[in-house]
């Protein structure tokens, strides 16, 4: 039906039995009360739910103190020793690998008693973040490959971060007697250019020294020096 003021529509006829819902003009709280109600807040929810457990462990924990307060700070001094052991351990295996023998070191130089730390030790070796033989085997490869070093030098840098000898034996298997001779002429070869204002003898010399702090022995190390001073592998003449 339209009157005067604009569109308005039709009064609602109710069956028989019916009841119509309140009139929000007629009585607010009635009407308020037939709303839907809103949708659940889960987050406050779980959040409700985590201090109250919070609150109920509290409670349990003072419970037991005063049940056993003469335990009670024993344990959260050993719990605190033991946090702290992990934290400096964790920061130390993040800059770099380190052998057993090497953190061990680090975790007594921070005064923190010798159980707290063989445990700690033990715990790390038991999730795999302390392994003396894949770092021995990490060392050899990328020592020998990246850096030039011989067997002999690996193996006395692996001896000074106390890596038990089969480990180091076992990482050595990566490097065979051809793989040895080749980085070391390879190295020698490369060096033999930079010494073209020597005279021969003083050029064997000066490769003979390199290479052997590389840790390459005596007969790979003459091997090489003969392979690199040969004119078809230098071309560099000598004084």
């Amino acid at each position: 039906m339209v009157s005067g003021d604009g569109p308005k529509l039709a009064r609602i006829s109710y069956l028989p039995g019916a009841t119509p819902p309140p009139s929000p003009e007629s009585n607010p709280a009635e009407a308020i009360a037939a709303e839907p109600p809103a949708a659940p807040d889960f987050v406050s929810f779980f959040a409700e739910s985590r201090d109250a457990e919070s609150r109920d462990a509290e409670s349990s924990d003072a419970d037991s103190g005063d049940a056993d307060s003469g335990d009670a700070p024993a344990e959260k001094g050993n719990r605190r020793r033991e946090v702290r052991a992990e934290n400096v351990s964790m920061h130390a295996l993040t800059r770099r690998g380190m052998s057993r023998w090497e953190l061990e070191k680090t975790l007594l130089s921070r005064e923190l008693d010798g159980e707290v730390v063989e445990a700690e030790l033990d715990r790390l070796e038991g999730v795999g973040l302390l392994d003396d033989a894949a770092l021995a085997e990490t060392f050899v490869r990328t020592q020998h490959d990246r850096k030039g070093l011989g067997r002999g030098a690996i193996t006395a840098e692996l001896r000074r971060r106390h890596i038990d000898q089969e480990h180091i034996d076992a990482a050595l298997e990566q490097v065979d007697d051809d793989d040895e001779q080749t980085r070391a002429t390879e190295l020698a070869v490369k060096r033999a250019g930079q010494l073209s204002s020597y005279d021969l003898e003083t050029a064997k010399r000066r490769l003979h020294g390199f290479l052997s702090r590389k840790g390459y022995s005596s007969s790979v190390v003459r091997a090489a020096i003969d392979e690199a001073l040969s004119p078809r592998s230098s071309g560099v003449r000598f004084r």
